[in-house]
């Protein structure tokens, strides 16, 4: 049966999405078959993969909505090994349609049990806020990457994520842990950036990842051309560094 890992930080410019698209190819492209879902209604995942939502028979708010099988509505992507199950605008209407639904926070747990078995690794690229379609992804995910951008700000509202987590961990998901938390934007050659992840190793220890994402322009450029920085540039420190964090996360698991 495959991970089921959600990419969450309700802070926003972190780096999910970024995070979302090229762990998800490196993954593939390390012969793993994976499923990304863009739980956002930005679908910025979606296009970033060059998939356009406007071509996708349906999407996640169908799924969780109108219980449209998800193993109809994934579609393949331009990285081998590869699907998605692609957002549009709409999901923003999501959180209303649901919200007198029952048991409406296992909603999207419920669309994804027919297809997990068929993938190594299910990702969810979360939106950046902590409503029920976040609560959702959490509920259905085995464990949650949390993406730390290196900059002043960054361990502010951490704690509000974590406290989150607890309370779906005490309610609706007692299985839910922590699969590590990844520095983002990282510049060695500025002190606060190496601060912070002194930081976050005092604070986390072993759940920080050893693989930090640099700032790169490649990272920046890819998705306006729907492809992840491994086929955009891969020889670029922003592909490179996702593939050592692909690698890393199958070494942990």
């Amino acid at each position: 049966m495959g991970k089921t890992i959600a990419i969450a930080n309700q802070k926003g410019g972190v780096g999910k999405t970024t995070t979302a698209i090229n762990l998800s190819a490196s993954l593939a492209m390390l012969g793993k078959r994976v499923l990304l879902i863009d739980a956002d209604p930005q679908a910025n995942a979606t296009s970033g993969l060059g998939v356009d939502p406007k071509t996708m028979t349906a999407s996640i708010y169908e799924c969780l909505v109108d219980a449209y099988p998800a193993r109809e509505a994934a579609v393949k992507t331009c990285v081998d090994n590869l699907m998605v199950l692609g957002s549009r605008i709409d999901l923003v209407g999501a959180e209303l349609e649901l919200i007198n639904k029952d048991d409406r926070e296992r909603a999207l747990l419920r669309a994804i049990e027919g297809v997990k078995d068929l993938y190594d690794y299910v990702l969810i690229d979360c939106s950046p806020s902590l409503g029920l379609i976040t609560v959702n992804a959490l509920t259905a995910a085995d464990s949650v990457i949390i993406p730390v951008q290196a900059e002043y700000f960054a361990l502010e509202g951490i704690s509000k994520l974590l406290n989150t987590i607890r309370i779906i961990k005490s309610r609706l998901n007692p299985s839910l842990r922590i699969e590590g938390f990844l520095l983002t934007m990282y510049d060695a050659r500025l002190r606060l950036a190496n601060q912070i992840y002194e930081e976050l190793k005092s604070h986390f220890a072993e759940l920080v990842f050893n693989t930090v994402i640099p700032r790169n322009i490649r990272l920046s450029e890819a998705p306006s051309h729907g492809l992840p920085a491994i086929l955009y540039d891969p020889s670029s420190r922003g592909a490179t560094s996702h593939m050592q964090l692909a690698k890393e996360l199958i070494k942990k698991n």
